[in-house]
């Protein structure tokens, strides 16, 4: 081939080139960014707001210098409690919340002083139920493609220390409670992240060995791997107590009685709560129809126990059922999605706090709905939802939960938030069914409409 030929040939390959690119319209092309770099004016008030970002937070400038002051902190309406707890570094917020409802009801009830429920000991249970509840959906799901999709769901999550109230109803039903100084916290209990890695490697192991192995050797080889889980579960958290003693005092510190009990007797009698049958799980999701009962497949803590199963609500309904339960001194399990416009100083959740609008020079139009849909709010974590103030014309205007990040974190330990921001990034409410209205639990005799587990609506709070 002559050069002119391979000339002819080069520049015909560029023309091609070209043309491919100029038929590429989904990419930046150079009329396009210079069109973007002229967007950007570099105003004397844009270069400011770039040095500051330069060397300081976007939260500290974000802070709305008109919503400095602390909210007025008297409540209406709130439940009577004592003591602030902390779940420290783990993800065990809806526990100590499950927990903290059942706390105040032991307090008001037998009149004690400052009381807690053993966390370490119902978290014990629940990572053996939740390895348990891994295996066995290995098992059931062997037939499967390794990358079929629950299958690939359950090895991406195999355990952890998140859940919701189902665990809590569950667990004790099963196992029963124990008072924080008969099993206390650990290293590892209120640190559970190097834990969790040890727990996930190894069921991820047996998950392979389960898969390859006979039916007929399954249930042999689950009870060997689950002592293993067991063996690692003491070593990190702990024996948990098959019986104790224990000495109950009053509000005045004056000793009552002591007596020896299991973790189940503890229960009935100082609770003895039908926690399966007598809560209902309330959820305000605008994605989805009101007024229908919803199942999550897989959600649940306990391979034998229940799916999570909600009512989902306009937003006023759920304010009704919390306001009743509210003034007659009754503690609820609540969720929403803390993050956003957290003042986590004052221990306020207002949309006040923070004008990204202005330091940004744009705007964040999406409602609740379209936030849902695009992954950009969701049920994060679990507090204990105990005030709510009402002002004269009956409008709320604000609610208080307790929190379990300590007696030092928020206000006083616990998070006051607008009724605005409540309506925005609250999610979930468990009650007791003597607060909901009757149209409401009528619609449990619906059959629920199941959801598959990975739905990005229901991941379990922490």
């Amino acid at each position: 081939m002559n050069c002119n030929m391979k000339k002819i040939l080069t520049f015909v390959c560029v023309l091609a080139t070209f043309a491919v690119q100029a038929q590429n319209t989904g990419g930046i092309d150079a009329a396009m960014m210079e069109t973007i770099r002229a967007g950007y004016k570099n105003t004397p008030a844009e270069r400011a707001v770039k040095n500051a970002l330069a060397t300081t937070s976007i939260a500290t400038l974000a802070v709305n210098g008109d919503n400095l002051a602390m909210c007025d902190t008297h409540f209406s309406h709130k439940v009577k409690t004592k003591g602030i707890t902390d779940q420290k570094s783990s993800g065990r917020c809806w526990l100590f919340t499950g927990l903290n409802v059942l706390r105040a009801k032991m307090i008001a009830k037998h009149d004690l002083g400052k009381f807690e429920f053993s966390q370490n000991y119902l978290s014990f249970y629940d990572l053996l139920e939740k390895s348990n509840l891994f295996l066995q959906g290995i098992i059931d799901t062997r037939k499967s493609a390794i990358d079929d999709r629950k299958v690939e769901w359950l090895l991406k999550n195999p355990i952890g220390d998140g859940g919701q109230f189902t665990g809590v109803s569950n667990l004790i039903t099963k196992y029963g409670v124990v008072p924080k100084s008969v099993m206390p916290e650990t290293y590892q209990s209120n640190n559970t992240r190097n834990m969790r890695t040890i727990l996930s490697l190894k069921l991820r192991e047996f998950a392979l060995t389960l898969r390859s192995a006979k039916p007929t050797e399954h249930q042999a080889l689950k009870t060997q791997m689950l002592t293993e889980i067991y063996a690692i579960l003491v070593k990190c958290l702990g024996v948990p107590p098959t019986s104790f003693e224990w000495t109950r005092y009053n509000s005045k510190g004056e000793k009552v009685s002591t007596a020896t009990y299991t973790p189940q007797s503890f229960y009935s009698e100082f609770i003895g709560e039908d926690l399966e049958n007598n809560y209902v799980m309330i959820m305000n999701d605008p994605c989805r129809e009101y007024g229908k009962v919803y199942e999550i497949d897989y959600d649940r803590h306990v391979y034998d126990g229940e799916n999570w199963l909600y009512i989902n609500l306009p937003i006023e309904r759920i304010k009704e059922i919390a306001i009743a339960s509210i003034k007659d001194n009754t503690a609820m399990y609540f969720s929403c999605d803390v993050g956003k416009f957290f003042d986590r100083k004052k221990g306020t959740l207002d949309v006040a706090n923070l004008d990204y609008e202005s330091l940004f020079d744009t705007s964040f139009p999406m409602d609740k709905k379209q936030r849902v849909q695009t992954f950009a709010s969701g049920s994060s974590h679990a507090m204990t939802l105990i005030a709510v103030d009402i002002d004269s014309n009956g409008k709320t205007t604000k609610w208080m939960v307790e929190n379990s990040w300590g007696a030092n974190s928020g206000y006083k330990g616990n998070l006051i938030m607008t009724d605005e921001w409540f309506n925005e990034y609250m999610f979930r409410l468990v009650a007791e069914r003597k607060y909901v209205p009757e149209d409401v639990l009528k619609m449990l005799e619906q059959k629920p409409i199941m959801l598959p587990a990975w739905d990005p609506m229901f991941a379990p709070e922490e």
